[in-house]
């Protein structure tokens, strides 16, 4: 392993450097081995099963009065979903400056607004966790940067200092803000790296010293509990002048660095990246499905589902969906439709039309939305997300909608992210029902804030005993697909899936399980009207079967070979042959 090691250090950094490095390195994975690493967790095919989902949500999402906003959530969630999800994504929830959370003062402490290290730890008790690498950048009232300023060693190398003419005009723009902010130092004002804020200032990966504190950061999580760690804005890390600075082989290097590292210390964690860029950008952080990121975000489902229910019209998401491969056994998507973040629209390009992308922003905006947009080159803008929550996002402009509709919708989408090849995340204002909070944007003037209300326990418990309140009617039958899902093999997240075509508004696909007398045919409608459907059964080995729906209880019967069946207005059916169940999980 000491070659691999090497191997990785001197392509960033050449020989002669890198074997300076790697006792340090050799020297951090001592420290952390010997406590974190047990032999038993080095099983082919550990990482991912059908019971596996992960609720995404900030550390004071439920508060309650003179309570820990961790110690409410913890309580809140095992009450709640414990029998049904079992890993939570708590985002940063170190001390910050900005953009809730994601600009990180301190690597190492809780936010004590939130609890302290005890509080995280009290999650391991029901949930898997996942914690945020926030390393592309740190907040500008950070130790590392305020010594920086200072011109203190050994900060006065950890960032990036340019000139501004210095080959910037090809760096890939995500957000329509400066490249570059002036600060002033010690030794005078010097024009500073900040790619997302002028709060957010990029660390100097070319510095051997940031990656070694880093790598030593990471497994100060997993010594904390974390079984996920999720590399935040990770395609940005590693600087060149005249490139994109955007997926460069040097970024994947350091990911599979990381990957070797966990490999050796805590072979249960898993590497999750985050590039909200177009799809083929994106698979690519499997690397060879076994060296680099064991999950990769999905960021093409949620607009291409979002196109699909706008359309009634499924194709374009089916004709995708039919694209996705895995490199390896061992890896997996992340599937997702929202997060804390908005809907991004850049990984829908190549996929959609420009004029589909551009008229779904006109869609959000009608419903209550806003649109983000970002610099291209030649200095225009287009949209980059969306900013809306995924259940109004999904409406109908100008058109007044029961509350029991826009549940049936909202239920229909998530059922497409959850029948898919992968592991689901969901956010937790999805699995909660909750709206746009424009009193959140109108407050902070930030358009993400629409989707990150923090509530009260009090009042969420009372919706949820309102069983005709829309946050119920979105919980109970989403938390009751979930335990089903879970118990079904043919929904392992590195099983085969076949994706069919039915009816345009279907969006229809096999799931099969390792075995293939385990499987599913699961059936989506994106449209507001009945679809009558008919599906050939040639390929399954008994075509008079009769199936039975998880969800509605309901049995179907198959005859001459097809089997032929009415699909509500927005409904699902999961259907699973009555002579093929297994409760192997």
């Amino acid at each position: 392993m000491k070659q691999v090691l090497l191997s990785h250090l001197q392509f960033l950094y050449g020989d002669a450097q890198a074997r300076e490095v790697y006792p340090h390195l050799e020297e951090i994975i001592a420290r952390y081995k010997e406590s974190l690493y047990t032999p038993e967790e080095n099983e082919s095919g550990k990482y991912f099963g059908q019971q596996d989902t992960v609720l995404i949500t900030y550390g004071d999402m439920v508060q309650a009065p003179g309570e820990r906003p961790l110690d409410t959530l913890s309580e809140f969630l095992s009450d709640t979903i414990s029998d049904s999800i079992n890993t939570v994504h708590i985002l940063p929830f170190f001390p910050y400056s900005s953009d809730d959370g994601f600009s990180i003062i301190d690597y190492r402490q809780v936010d004590p607004r939130l609890g302290d290290w005890m509080d995280i730890e009290a999650f391991t008790a029901s949930f898997r966790l996942m914690f945020d690498a926030v390393v592309n950048h740190v907040s500008s009232q950070s130790d590392w940067f305020q010594g920086f300023l200072e011109g203190e060693d050994p900060y006065n190398e950890y960032f990036i200092v340019v000139s501004e003419d210095a080959g910037l005009t090809q760096v890939f723009r995500p957000r329509a803000r400066p490249l570059l902010s002036e600060m002033q130092t010690a030794d005078g004002a010097k024009l500073v790296w900040t790619t997302f804020s002028s709060d957010q200032i990029d660390l100097n990966f070319a510095n051997p010293d940031v990656l070694l504190a880093v790598i030593d950061t990471l497994l100060f999580y997993v010594q904390y509990g974390a079984d996920f760690i999720r590399l935040d804005a990770i395609a940005y890390i590693w600087k060149e002048l005249d490139t994109t600075c955007i997926h460069l082989p040097q970024t994947h290097r350091i990911i599979q660095l990381m990957r070797s590292v966990l490999d050796i210390v805590a072979p249960h964690v898993i590497l999750i990246t985050e590039t909200n860029v177009p799809h083929e950008d994106n698979i690519v952080y499997f690397g060879d499905g076994y060296n680099e990121a064991q999950m990769v975000y999905n960021f093409s489902l949620p607009p291409l589902t979002l196109h699909a229910f706008h359309q009634g019209n499924a194709e374009v998401l089916s004709e995708w969906a039919a694209t996705l491969t895995l490199p390896s056994p061992g890896v997996s998507f992340f599937n997702f439709l929202a997060s804390h973040d908005g809907i991004g629209l850049t990984p829908a390009r190549g996929l959609l039309a420009d004029e589909d992308v551009q008229e779904i922003a006109k869609r959000v905006e009608t419903l209550g939305g806003y649109v983000s947009y970002r610099s291209s080159p030649d200095g225009s803008e287009s949209p980059y997300e969306l900013n809306i929550s995924y259940i109004d996002a999904l409406g109908e402009p100008g058109v007044e909608e029961s509350d029991e509709l826009v549940a049936r919708r909202f239920l229909a989408a998530q059922a497409i992210m959850l029948s898919l090849r992968g592991v689901p995340g969901i956010y937790f204002h999805s699995l909660f029902g909750s709206r746009s909070w424009h009193q959140g944007v109108q407050e902070s003037g930030h358009k993400r804030r629409i989707n990150r209300q923090k509530l009260e326990r009090y009042d969420l418990d009372a919706a949820l005993g309102d069983r005709s309140s829309l946050r119920a009617q979105v919980f109970f039958p989403y938390a009751e697909m979930l335990r089903q899902r879970a118990a079904e093999p043919a929904f392992h997240p590195t099983g085969e899936q076949e994706i069919i075509q039915v009816h345009p508004s279907l969006f229809a696909l096999w799931r099969y399980a390792r075995s293939v007398d385990q499987q599913l045919l699961c059936l989506h409608n994106v449209a507001n009207e009945t679809v009558h459907a008919s599906i050939s059964l040639k390929q399954y080995q008994n075509p008079e079967a009769e199936f039975v729906d998880l969800l509605s209880g309901r049995e179907f019967t198959a005859s001459d070979g097809r089997l032929t069946l009415e699909i509500p207005p927005y409904g699902v059916h999961w259907l699973r042959p009555c002579n093929n169940h297994t409760d192997t999980a």
